[in-house]
C-alpha cells in the first residue's frame, strides 16, 4: 500500500524528495558539532571505511547489476555498455577533480587538487565533499529515472534503499566536514552551517539524474554505469586513501566491510 502510495508521485519529486534526505543526513552529521570538539581519529576512519563500503555495493546492486540484465535483454553484448558506461563516468569524475579546487579531508592545505587558486582551507574541505556529494545525487537520479521506465528491472524499493544507504554514509561525512572547521577556530553554529551546506548539490544532481535518463532512455544501461563509475572512482580517490591516512587500516577495512555487507543485504532484501 506504501509502495502503491509512493509511486504515485513522479520520478522527478521521488529524487528530489530523496536527494533532500540525503542532504538532511547530512546535516544530521554536522549537527554533531554543536555537542562534541572532537572525535576519535579511528572512530572517524572506521566511519570512512562504512562510507567506502556502502558506495561500492551501491554501484554494484543497485546500478550495475541492474544495467547488465537490462542489456542482457537486449541481446547484445551483457558487458559492453555497462563497461563503456562505467569508464566514462570514472572520466567525468577525474575531469571534475581536476578542476574544481579542493582539499581532501585529512590533507595538508599544500596538497589541495584542481586549479590553483587562492581560496581558504575551510573552503576547500567544503568543495572536496560537495564533490564527493556530485555522484551520490546523481545515482539517487538515475536510480529513480530509471524505475520510471524499467520498473521490472529496477523496483521502487530498490531506490529507496539506495538512498537510505547513501543518506546512512552521509552521516559520518557531515560530521568529517564541521568538526575540522570547529578545530580551526569556526565557532558551533558556522562550523554546522557549513558543513551541511556541503550536502546541497544531492537534490540538484538527484534532479538532474532524472532529466539525464529522460533525455537518453534508450542508452539506459550506460547511464546507470556512468553513475556507477563516478560513484567509484570518488571511493577509490577519496574515501578509502583519507581512511587510511592516519594509519589506522585495519580499522578503515573493517568498516569497508561492514558498510558493504549492510547495502547488499539491503539491497538483496528490498529487491
Amino acid at each position: 500500500m506504501l509502495e502503491q502510495k509512493i509511486q504515485l508521485f513522479s520520478p522527478f519529486l521521488l529524487a528530489l524528495f530523496a536527494g533532500l534526505f540525503t542532504w538532511s543526513m547530512t546535516a544530521l552529521g554536522a549537527s554533531m558539532v554543536l555537542m562534541i570538539k572532537r572525535v576519535n581519529q579511528k572512530i572517524f576512519d572506521a566511519s570512512l571505511g562504512f562510507a567506502a563500503g556502502v558506495m561500492i555495493a551501491a554501484s554494484f546492486w543497485s546500478l550495475l547489476q541492474p544495467a547488465i540484465e537490462m542489456t542482457k535483454e537486449n541481446n547484445t553484448i551483457a558487458w559492453l555498455p555497462p563497461a563503456l558506461g562505467f569508464i566514462l563516468g570514472a572520466i567525468f569524475l577525474r575531469g571534475i577533480d581536476m578542476t574544481i579546487p579542493h582539499l581532501h579531508l585529512q590533507s595538508h592545505p599544500n596538497e589541495a587538487e584542481g586549479l590553483k587558486v587562492s581560496l581558504k582551507r575551510s573552503t576547500l574541505l567544503v568543495l572536496a565533499v560537495t564533490l564527493h556529494n556530485i555522484p551520490e545525487g546523481l545515482s539517487i537520479g538515475v536510480s529513480f529515472g530509471s524505475h520510471a521506465i524499467r520498473p521490472d528491472e529496477i523496483s521502487l524499493a530498490s531506490c529507496l534503499v539506495l538512498a537510505f544507504g547513501i543518506g546512512i554514509q552521509n552521516i559520518p561525512e557531515g560530521f568529517a566536514i564541521s568538526l575540522p572547521l570547529r578545530g580551526e577556530g569556526f565557532s558551533k553554529i558556522k562550523s554546522f552551517s557549513i558543513g551541511q551546506i556541503s550536502g546541497l548539490v544531492e537534490p540538484i544532481f538527484a534532479v538532474v539524474g532524472v532529466l539525464l535518463v529522460e533525455v537518453m532512455r534508450d542508452l539506459l544501461p550506460y547511464v546507470l554505469g556512468f553513475a556507477a563509475g563516478a560513484m567509484i572512482f570518488i571511493t577509490a580517490e577519496e574515501l578509502i586513501p583519507e581512511s587510511h591516512k592516519k594509519g589506522n587500516s585495519d580499522i578503515a577495512t573493517a568498516g569497508l566491510i561492514a558498510g558493504f555487507t549492510l547495502m547488499m543485504i539491503l539491497d538483496v532484501t528490498f529487491k
